[in-house]
């Protein structure tokens, strides 16, 4: 047998007993080499049986434990993480870059007059629209970026050890992203969009969750409330745009 080469024993005797819940199968429980010569017997069996029937509903159990977990940090729309687990995991990006002297950064994106494509389309492309946009944004995050839907049409993406220069770059790259796709063209709707983007950073412009969220809020406000399509930092003002520069200069 192939398992006694690789466990370098011998089978002698074996018994082995679906793990079952329902109609799924969840994996097999096996034993094998009973002590004693006359190997396993069907009390064994019905023994067995029994530990797999409660090795089931652990199993399953978990999984729904695990689903209800997900449910609770992520946002039905986009899924992306909610509002209520950006909290969370801002506190304990706090925590690491206090204690590893990091920095970190977090980007604010508005979507600039959403209200319009609802109007137009209605709530439901409207919600489509926030999922294409939320999974971009995350497809355009490296694996220990953390993508958030904050509400409304508003994205957050906070930026583990990044300082606040390397986080302007990826706001740029974000707003570019947003206005130079067209949304939802499979559906036949080509939407085109541009975004309000605000960044703060750990530890230059805050030490603090909440001021860290207020700063980077305050940011894309700055945006939003003059010319908006555009990206602010923290204590530095509404950045120069380069795409209007080149439409100017062109």
């Amino acid at each position: 047998m192939r398992a006694d080469e690789k466990t370098k024993t011998e089978t002698q005797s074996i018994v082995a007993v679906p793990v079952r819940f329902r109609d799924t199968c969840l994996g097999v429980i096996e034993l094998i080499n009973c002590i004693g010569p006359e190997g396993f017997d069907p009390r064994d069996l019905k023994l067995l049986e029994a530990l797999s029937d409660f090795a089931a509903i652990a199993l399953e159990n978990a999984r729904h434990v695990k689903k209800i977990h997900e449910l609770t940090i992520t946002d039905d729309c986009t899924s992306l993480y909610n509002a209520r687990h950006m909290g969370f995991i801002l506190e304990t990006e706090i925590y690491r870059s206090q204690r590893y002297n990091y920095e970190f950064s977090i980007v604010f994106i508005d979507l600039d007059h959403f209200k319009q494509v609802n109007d137009t389309h209605g709530h439901l492309v409207g919600s489509r629209l926030l999922a294409e946009i939320g999974n971009a944004l995350k497809e355009h995050c490296r694996l220990i970026d953390f993508a958030f839907r904050y509400g409304g049409d508003e994205f957050v993406v906070l930026l583990p050890q990044t300082s606040k220069e390397n986080a302007l770059n990826v706001a740029r790259r974000l707003h570019k992203l947003v206005r130079e796709a067209i949304w939802l063209v499979p559906e036949g709707l080509n939407i085109r969009l541009t975004p309000s983007v605000g960044v703060a950073s750990y530890p230059v412009d805050s030490r603090t969750k909440e001021g860290l969220l207020h700063l980077a809020d305050e940011a894309m406000y700055l945006v939003k409330n003059t010319k908006r399509d555009s990206v602010a930092a923290a204590n530095i003002g509404i950045l120069p745009n380069p795409v209007a520069s080149a439409e100017s200069a062109g």
